[in-house]
């Protein structure tokens, strides 16, 4: 069985982009549609708001053509957290879309974020 595609800007957020160079050279990706963006308008839940945007925090290589995968992850979180008892289906299904959207914990590992302590080169100038 083939393994999936990465997409560019998630091999640039886990830099395997630098890792592997060549692979990512010549790659022809679709143009970014833009960041994921406040959750829809049909999400009426708080639990599936505050979920769209945990998920839009915790992974930040989503754009705007992934809503749709977004959205089903916030309805099975929602849903596994406003049940009184564990539904298996609901966790399976969040668990595939998870994987889907490269935040699994094996590609978490993968991923560095920049240091929030990075210095603006224009201090030099204006210190």
């Amino acid at each position: 069985m083939a393994r999936p595609r990465v997409p560019k800007i998630r091999a640039i957020a886990t830099g395997r982009v630098l890792h592997d160079p060549k692979r990512f050279k010549n790659r022809k990706e679709p143009e970014s549609t833009g960041p994921l963006g406040p959750p829809p308008s049909w999400m009426k839940k708080k639990e599936q708001k505050d979920s769209w945007e945990t998920f839009r925090i915790e992974i930040p290589w989503l754009q705007k053509s992934h809503r749709a995968l977004v959205g089903i992850a916030c309805v099975a979180r929602a849903n596994l957290m406003s049940e009184a008892e564990f539904n298996v289906r609901m966790a399976n299904l969040l668990r595939q879309c998870l994987g889907q959207m490269g935040a699994t914990p094996a590609d978490s590992t993968k991923v560095t974020m920049p240091n929030d302590e990075v210095k603006d080169p224009s201090d030099k100038y204006f210190s």
